[in-house]
């Protein structure tokens, strides 16, 4: 797995590598992350992934994490 390139962002590390054949979008906040695969023939460019992370979907994945964070502290709170 080859790592092409970082999109900077304000609260989330997002990484972009290239991986037999797709590309691997990891987005982690904290001890959490998502990960996203889009195959390379779906992309012109590399550089269209920018496009994809939007601000409608960047909101969708904060959310997300909001979410993902509330469901571990739950389980935390049974052991």
């Amino acid at each position: 797995m080859r790592v092409i390139g970082e999109i900077p962002h304000a609260s989330c590390k997002i990484t972009i590598f290239h991986w037999n054949g797709k590309y691997i979008v990891k987005i982690e906040q904290g001890l959490l992350e998502q990960s996203f695969k889009i195959d390379e023939t779906e992309l012109a460019d590399p550089e269209e992934i920018k496009k994809i992370l939007n601000e409608g979907f960047m909101q969708s994945v904060l959310r997300r994490f909001r979410d993902m964070h509330i469901d571990l502290m739950n389980s935390l709170e049974t052991i």
